[in-house]
């Protein structure tokens, strides 16, 4: 997993509340255990009509929004499945960042898991962040992990919390596999052990 430090760039707007995970992922595409490739059906059954040609309303096929790493969204966010495809396919199109007042838990705990930061902030606040998105492409927003800052284009600052555990996990890249590696000397010495004392295992 890459490490995550800080993040400037475009925030697209999508204001909806309870926008949940068959909406960002459509159960037709949850056949693959790969995280890549997922990226294209993000938001599928809003970003194209039945044909598959681009809905030229939704937020992230309008020019301006293509390149967003940043979606300030409505309230509880990633409700639903708990499908890790989910963030598979947000990650996979190129999103770093989640803004909203409150997410499910399990999407929350998935995303940081999948190398993006879900930020949670107080209703004036996310609509301070929101207004700033509608902007386009010309209002870049920077999130700084380090720092738990977030600096709109106008250069106000707002403070977001995020638990120490998983900002450290963000910031160093590691994702489960990489936590129990950084383990693997410790591990190695007791497997050594075991094998010394009991051969026969």
């Amino acid at each position: 997993m890459e490490k995550f430090e800080k993040v400037t760039g475009i925030a697209a707007p999508m204001p909806l509340v309870n926008i949940d995970t068959d909406m960002i992922i459509p159960k037709g595409f949850l056949k693959t255990i790969k995280r890549t490739g997922l990226g294209v059906h993000a938001f599928d059954e809003m970003r194209y009509d039945r044909q598959g040609n681009e809905n030229p309303d939704f937020v992230l096929n309008k020019p301006q929004y293509r390149e967003a790493q940043i979606l300030v969204v409505g309230d509880n966010f990633g409700c639903g499945s708990s499908r890790e495809h989910a963030p598979w396919a947000l990650a996979d199109f190129g999103i770093k960042v989640i803004i909203s007042t409150s997410f499910a838990d399990i999407f929350y705990n998935n995303s940081f898991k999948n190398g993006m930061l879900p930020i949670v902030l107080p209703q004036e606040q996310v609509d301070i962040l929101m207004k700033d998105a509608e902007k386009g492409s010309n209002a870049r927003m920077t999130v700084d992990l380090e720092n738990q800052e977030i600096t709109t284009s106008e250069g106000e600052t707002i403070k977001f919390d995020v638990d120490a555990f998983k900002k450290h996990c963000l910031l160093e890249g590691l994702d489960d596999i990489g936590l129990t590696l950084e383990k693997a000397a410790a591990i190695d010495s007791f497997e050594t052990q075991m094998h010394q004392a009991r051969p026969w295992v």
